[in-house]
């Protein structure tokens, strides 16, 4: 990973923490960007239910957060801005959360140039969810960015 990727994702952890304090307390963490694609962590202590699992809505988003998490990354490496929202999205829990889970989410080829010339762009991003080799959770979500009112500083 290029020291270039290596400070968005800390942009992007600073970001999260500092506008969505939740992000924080699940002490959500991308792990990896390669351009592409992204890895994010989360420990199960702090998002376990009473079944000693990881809780649902943990799992919603934390899947929320990789995928926004990735369309925020591509719009920072080609120096593009614009509001993320999650327009739609839908969920299928696989199998129970029992240890450390990661995220995984790879960019479909997108266009944004559109965000340059003012227009908004539509995005649906497949995130995965994984316990050791365990696929546990599916997430897909359609993400919409706006021509940006928030260019960062």
């Amino acid at each position: 990973m290029s020291s270039n990727f290596d400070a968005l994702v800390s942009e992007l952890a600073a970001t999260w923490h500092n506008t969505i304090p939740v992000s924080e307390f699940m002490q959500i963490r991308p792990q990896q960007f390669d351009g592409e694609q992204l890895t994010v962590a989360a420990p199960l202590a702090p998002n376990i239910n009473l079944h000693q699992t990881m809780f649902a809505g943990s799992i919603y988003t934390l899947l929320t957060l990789t995928g926004w998490g990735l369309l925020w990354l591509m719009q920072r490496s080609h120096e593009l801005h614009g509001d993320i929202v999650l327009a739609d999205a839908h969920i299928r829990y696989l199998a129970p959360v029992t240890g450390a889970p990661v995220a995984r989410v790879s960019w479909p080829g997108q266009d944004l140039s559109p965000l340059a010339r003012g227009k908004r762009v539509k995005v649906t991003l497949d995130v995965t969810l994984w316990c050791a080799d365990k696929l546990c959770a599916e997430f897909s979500g359609q993400y919409v960015s706006l021509p940006g009112a928030h260019k960062p500083a």
